[in-house]
């Protein structure tokens, strides 16, 4: 039987993973504190709890180096600390006066980078922090989804890119399975999946971006991972993983969990 490997939040959008033993999946289908804060742009003109796409924002689809930033949140005392090989470069509460220093330290390191989306665009400065730091509001589809992928399908990317130690968490998802075939996971779009205790819906597989192309280490674009999807597997877009919602209360996965398709 299937079973749940590994578990990810990722608290800020487009950053650093967060590697959980548990997850609360939410009623309308999100988990718990993912992607719960997010650095937008200032020509966006929307409130702060609105959903945008991810072109909107600094994450790594724009900006690959955000990868070498360390991000941690604290829910407990809602401070978030962002450092940067081992250096705080900024260690904040999310009071008004904290999310601008926030802010102006993303903004500081964005600009630095060689690949950017602020240079030679002040319209979209000065960055804004939004979000609650709990509730789960910039996943990239508006309807908010729990993302999966098998690590075999990992396994048939990683050899069809030659990397045998490509990393999943270039693909951001936020349940990692084993016990299951390559691409299995894709036959399961339009069925009901158990995990654990929680039924979710297998709504639509998910159609990767740039983001992916950038190394979960290095930050720097290194794999053509779209490009080899398409090409490797006959895939019309490059899809890897899939998108679930949850049909009724909810409830707490762990890693160990059986997954089963129930209907």
């Amino acid at each position: 039987m299937a079973r749940v490997v590994a578990l990810y939040r990722y608290p800020v959008k487009g950053f650093t993973a967060e590697r959980c033993n548990a997850l609360t999946v939410l009623p309308e289908g999100r988990i718990e504190g993912d992607r719960a804060l997010a650095f937008r742009f200032a020509d966006s003109n929307l409130p702060p709890e609105a959903w945008s796409k991810k072109y909107g924002f600094a994450v790594l689809v724009n900006a690959p180096g955000l990868a070498r930033l360390a991000a941690r949140y604290d829910p407990a005392t809602r401070r978030l600390s962002l450092a940067y090989e081992g250096a705080v470069l900024a260690d904040e509460a999310l009071d008004d006066d904290g999310r601008d220093r926030l802010a102006a330290a993303v903004e500081r390191y964005v600009l630095g980078l060689p690949d950017n989306p602020l240079t030679g665009h002040p319209e979209r400065l000065p960055l804004q922090l939004v979000g609650d730091g709990l509730t789960p509001r910039y996943q990239d589809s508006q309807d908010g989804q729990v993302t999966l992928h098998s690590r075999a399908s990992l396994g048939a990317a990683a050899g069809a890119l030659g990397d045998a130690d490509l990393d999943e968490l270039r693909f951001r998802s936020n349940v990692a399975i084993e016990g299951v075939g390559a691409w299995a996971e894709q036959e399961w779009i339009g069925r009901t999946i158990r995990i654990g205790s929680v039924e979710l819906e297998a709504v639509k597989p998910k159609v990767r971006c740039l983001a992916t192309h950038a190394n979960p280490g290095t930050g720097e674009r290194d794999l053509p991972v779209m490009q080899t999807l398409v090409s490797a597997f006959g895939q019309a877009q490059p899809t890897f993983g899939i998108g679930l919602v949850t049909r009724g209360a909810g409830g707490e996965i762990r890693v160990g969990d059986s997954v089963e398709v129930v209907r």
